[in-house]
């Protein structure tokens, strides 16, 4: 397993820092867009571009990855 991350940090050419830092917060970003879009799966009147403005927002970080 740590000859995987070595191997995928190497790869990524990034840090353990810098990996650590850019996959977390992708993974945020996807947690509370998922959040938003069940809140307006259920009421359908709000954060009605809240879920495809975060889906642009991870675009833009993962496409600006080194």
């Amino acid at each position: 397993m740590i000859k995987n991350s070595k191997d995928h940090l190497k790869d990524a050419n990034e840090t353990y820092i810098k990996h650590l830092t850019a996959a977390s917060k992708i993974g945020a970003t996807m947690i509370i867009g998922g959040f938003q879009a069940i809140i307006h799966a259920l009421i359908p009147g709000i954060l009605t571009k809240s879920a495809s403005d975060k889906i642009k927002k991870l675009h833009d970080i993962v496409s600006n990855r080194s």
